[in-house]
C-alpha cells in the first residue's frame, strides 16, 4: 500500500510536469493512473421505492471479494462517496432501520463512472409463527406450581416434581412448556418412551419449541439415528439460529453420517456462538481431524482442551494415546459423550433469571460485519469525552426492589427515591476512581434487603483504553435497536489480565473479591456512543456464594452544562443477582441529570451529600455490601 501511494504520488507529480502527455488522462476526473494501480472515487445513492433518496440513519459498507471490509461510512441525505478506491470488485452492503438491507456486487474497473444506486424496499410484516406459552405468561398459580417442579427437576428430585406438574396441566391444560417439563420429568426418571411422546406433543402444541426440538434431536442422536435426528435439529437451527446448542447436536449427527465438512462448520459455529460453553464442540472439531487422519490439528486441540478441563480423564488417555500410539495402556475416548457436549442443551429455563449473554447472539443484519479496532478506538473515544469532560454529575434515582422466593414469585415491591451523586476521576495515569453517593432528605441512603446496588456508572468503563485491553472483544455484528443501528460487540474479560471493573465486599472492611464479566455491548453506529450494555458472571464465585449477576443498562444522550455537547449516560438498569441465598431484582431510572465538567471545580462547592458508605472503589469497581439494619 505504501509503494501503490508513493508511485502515484510520483505519476501525479509527472504529469503536471508535462512528462505524460496522453490528452485523453488529462480529462478523466474519477481515476488516477499510478502505474502500478487505478484508483476511482465512487458515489453510492440509496433510494427507496419511490425513487426519492433516503434519509436518516444508512449505513455503507464497501468491501473486497474476499470479505474485508475497505471502508465503512454513514451516508448523509442519500449519498456517500468513497474516494481513493483501487478499482477492483466490491461488494456494496446498504443497512437501513427502516428497509431490509441490500448487497450489491460491483466492478469498478469496468464502470467509466463509478456511481451507484441501490434500491430498498420497506420492511415486510413480522411472519406469524407459532410460539410457545412463556413460563411468564402463566397464571400465577401455575407458575407457582411450575416453579415448585423446577426446582425438584434442577435438583435432581423428580418424584417431588409430579404433583405439581399435574396441578399446573389442570388450570393449562395446552401449556408446550408444561408439556415440555413433562418429558424433562420422564427422562429424569429413566423413563426415555414417555419423555419422547412427551416432547412430541410439546411439538404439536408447538412446532417451534426449541427445547423440545434440541430435547428430540439429542434422544435420537444417543440412539444413534442420526439420520432421523438432522430434520429435528435442522428445525432447532431455523427457529434459532443464534443458540450454539444446536449447531453442537447437528455437528454430532454430522459426524455420525461421515459428513466431516458440515459437522467442522456445525461445531466451529457452535464455539463462535457460545464461547467457553460451548468448548465441549471442539471434540467434534476432534473427531474430524482423527477421521481425516490429520493428527497434528487433533492433538494441538486436545492439547488445549485437556489443559482447560483436567477433570476429563478420558479426553487425556486418549490425548497421550494419539502421542504416544504404541504405549500400553487405556486409549481413552474421544467420543464427545453429548452429555459433555450439550450439557445445556436440557438446561431448566429460570423463571425468574434472564438467559446468559452467551446462551444466544441476538439477531444481527446478514452479511454486516465491522472492524473491531476501529469499533473499540472509537467507543474509547466517546469515553474519554466522558472521563475528560465531566468531573461529577447527579441525579435523582429510582428503585424498583423485588426478592424473588424459592419458586420464582416475586415479592411485593418496594420502592426507594435517592439523590444520586456520582464522581469519576483519573487519580493517576491508568487508574480511575469511581464514587457514588446517595441520600435521601440528608439522611443515608438505605437499600432494601440491606444489600446497596453500586458501580452501575462504572460498568461503560470497561471501553476506557485503560481498560478495554484486559478484555477479548469480538464484533458480531450490525443490530437494530430503539436508537437506530449499532454495532454488537461481545466481551469477556481475559484470564492474564487483571480485573480492574467490578468487585464484591462483605462488610464495610470485610475482604473483596474480583468478579470477572462478560457482556455484550452496542455501539451506536453513528456516534460510537454506547446504548446498551448486558453483563453475567464469568463463572460463579462459591467462595462468597454468588451463582448469578446479570446487569441490563439503557443508555441515553445528556446534555452536557453548556449545551453544546451530548454524553450518554445511564437511563434505566435491570439488576439480577444470586447472592449468599438472596435472589433480587432490581430496575433503577435516572432523570433529571445535573452535570458538572472539570472547568467547573474552582466555580462550584460539591453537593451538600450526606456521606454515606457506599465503598466505590478504584478504577470503577462495582461493590456490594451489606447495610446495617
Amino acid at each position: 500500500m505504501r509503494l501503490g501511494l508513493v508511485v502515484r504520488a510520483v505519476a501525479a507529480t509527472a504529469f503536471a510536469c508535462g512528462l505524460l502527455s496522453d490528452p485523453a488522462l488529462a480529462g478523466h476526473q474519477s481515476s488516477l493512473s499510478t502505474g502500478l494501480i487505478e484508483y476511482s472515487t465512487v458515489d453510492v445513492y440509496v433510494k427507496g421505492p419511490n425513487g426519492a433518496l433516503v434519509k436518516g440513519q444508512i449505513i455503507v459498507t464497501l468491501s473486497r471479494v474476499n470479505g474485508q471490509i475497505f471502508n465503512q461510512d454513514t451516508a448523509k441525505e442519500g449519498h456517500i462517496k468513497f474516494v481513493d478506491v483501487p478499482e477492483s470488485e466490491y461488494k456494496i452492503l446498504v443497512f437501513s432501520p427502516a428497509y431490509q438491507s441490500v448487497s450489491k456486487d460491483v466492478d469498478i474497473r469496468r464502470a467509466t463512472d463509478p456511481k451507484f444506486t441501490i434500491e430498498l424496499q420497506p420492511l415486510g410484516d413480522a411472519e406469524d409463527v407459532a410460539s410457545a406459552i412463556g413460563l411468564f405468561a402463566l397464571p400465577a398459580k401455575v407458575q407457582k406450581n411450575v416453579g415448585k417442579a423446577l426446582e425438584a427437576l434442577r435438583t435432581d428430585k423428580p418424584s417431588g416434581a409430579l404433583s405439581h406438574l399435574e396441578a399446573a396441566r389442570r388450570i393449562a391444560p395446552n401449556s408446550a412448556e408444561i408439556e415440555y417439563l413433562f418429558g424433562v420429568y420422564s427422562s429424569k426418571s429413566n423413563d426415555a418412551v414417555h419423555a419422547r411422546e412427551h416432547w412430541m406433543k410439546t411439538l404439536e402444541l408447538n412446532p417451534r419449541h426449541l427445547g423440545a426440538l434440541l430435547s428430540v434431536g439429542e434422544d435420537l442422536l444417543r440412539e444413534k439415528k442420526s439420520a432421523e435426528a438432522l430434520p429435528y435439529l435442522k428445525r432447532a437451527i431455523e427457529v434459532e439460529p443464534s443458540a450454539w446448542r444446536g449447531h453442537a447436536l447437528l455437528g454430532e449427527a454430522f459426524v455420525l453420517e461421515t459428513m466431516f465438512d458440515e459437522a467442522t462448520t456445525e461445531a466451529q459455529r457452535a464455539i463462535e456462538l457460545g464461547h467457553d460453553r460451548a468448548s465441549s464442540a471442539q471434540l467434534i472439531l476432534v473427531r474430524v481431524h482423527v477421521e481425516k487422519n490429520e493428527k497434528d490439528q487433533a492433538v494441538q486441540i486436545l492439547e488445549a482442551y485437556v489443559k482447560a478441563h483436567p477433570g476429563d480423564k478420558g479426553t487425556a488417555n486418549y490425548l497421550d494415546h494419539l502421542k504416544n500410539p504404541e504405549a500400553a495402556g487405556n486409549a481413552g475416548s474421544v467420543s464427545s459423550d453429548l452429555k459433555a457436549v450439550t450439557a445445556e442443551a436440557d438446561a431448566l429455563p429460570s423463571n425468574w433469571l434472564p438467559p446468559d449473554v452467551d446462551a444466544s447472539v441476538p439477531v444481527v443484519e446478514p452479511g454486516a460485519s465491522c472492524s473491531m479496532d476501529d469499533v473499540v478506538k472509537k467507543a474509547g473515544q466517546r469515553i474519554l469525552e466522558l472521563v475528560t469532560d465531566v468531573d461529577r454529575f447527579t441525579a435523582t434515582e429510582s428503585v424498583i426492589h423485588e426478592s424473588i422466593g424459592k419458586y420464582g414469585m416475586p415479592s411485593p415491591p418496594e420502592k426507594r427515591r435517592f439523590n444520586y451523586v456520582v464522581s469519576i476521576q483519573e487519580v493517576q495515569h491508568s487508574f480511575l476512581n469511581v464514587e457514588e453517593l446517595r441520600n435521601t432528605n440528608g439522611l443515608p441512603a438505605e437499600f432494601p434487603g440491606g444489600v446497596a446496588t453500586n458501580g452501575l456508572p462504572a460498568l461503560v468503563l470497561i471501553f476506557h483504553p485503560f481498560n478495554i485491553v484486559n478484555f477479548d472483544t469480538t464484533c458480531e455484528g450490525l443490530a437494530r435497536t430503539s436508537s437506530g443501528f449499532a454495532w454488537q460487540v461481545h466481551f469477556k474479560q481475559r484470564a492474564d489480565k487483571p480485573n480492574t471493573i467490578r468487585r464484591y465486599r462483605i462488610g464495610a472492611q470485610g475482604p473483596s473479591y474480583p468478579v470477572a464479566l462478560k457482556g455484550r455491548a452496542w455501539i451506536s453506529a453513528d456516534t460510537f456512543q454506547i446504548v446498551r450494555l448486558d453483563t453475567d458472571l464469568v463463572q460463579s464465585i462459591p467462595q462468597i456464594k454468588l451463582f448469578a449477576d446479570h446487569t441490563a443498562i439503557e443508555y441515553g444522550p445528556v446534555k452536557f452544562h453548556n449545551g453544546q455537547v451530548n454524553l450518554w449516560l445511564p437511563q434505566s438498569a435491570e439488576i439480577y443477582y444470586d447472592w449468599r441465598g438472596r435472589r433480587i431484582h432490581r430496575r433503577h431510572s435516572f432523570s433529571n441529570y445535573l452535570l458538572f465538567g472539570v472547568d467547573d471545580r474552582q466555580k462550584i462547592s460539591a453537593p451538600k451529600v450526606q456521606d454515606v458508605a457506599t465503598d466505590g472503589g478504584a478504577n470503577g469497581e462495582r461493590k456490594e455490601k451489606p447495610q446495617q439494619p
